[in-house]
């Protein structure tokens, strides 16, 4: 088990780069559901947790030098347009609690962040590259996808699909 998760960890960060969108779910299609134990103990479950609400969900590492950019940028965005339903959900790929929870606290995020040990959700959104970052409609189903850095056009752009007051 420590040799896939150090497999899947070199194949991530071999892959960690800039924007880019050709991995994973369809756009159009319904986000694969989750269930996953949060930093803060508890157990979110996607897309339960989440109904009527746009998801950013941005899969991440302490290890990628764009996650924390992205992270940041997420997170400004998060709580400009928190009173229009939009949620994050962070999913730390393969780490401990305790580094992960490090990470965060030092980039002083305030959304949700959850634990994927075995990478199953990681690959169930087909994820090349980190950070790669999926937006989701109020209606569950996949909007967008960034691999890569996610810069505040590409954010802009992302965010324009999934709320409509930004239109």
């Amino acid at each position: 088990m420590k040799n896939l998760l150090l497999v899947l960890a070199c194949t991530l960060l071999a892959a960690c780069g800039r924007g880019g969108s050709d991995a994973g779910p369809a756009r159009g299609i319904a986000a694969p559901a989750f269930e996953a134990m949060g930093l803060d103990g508890g157990v979110r479950r996607f897309p339960e947790d989440f109904a009527d609400k746009p998801v950013i969900i941005d899969f991440w590492a302490d290890w990628c030098r764009y996650c924390a950019n992205s992270m940041t940028r997420i997170d400004r965005a998060w709580r400009e347009h928190a009173a229009s339903g939009l949620s994050v959900l962070a999913v730390n790929v393969a780490q401990d609690r305790a580094t992960a929870a490090a990470f965060i606290e030092r980039l002083g995020v305030g959304y949700s962040a959850v634990l994927d040990p075995g990478a199953r959700i990681t690959r169930d959104y087909g994820v090349k590259g980190l950070p790669m970052t999926i937006f989701v409609d109020r209606n569950g189903l996949i909007s967008g996808k960034v691999i890569g850095e996610l810069d505040d056009r590409l954010l802009a752009i992302q965010l324009d699909r999934i709320l409509p007051e930004t239109r």
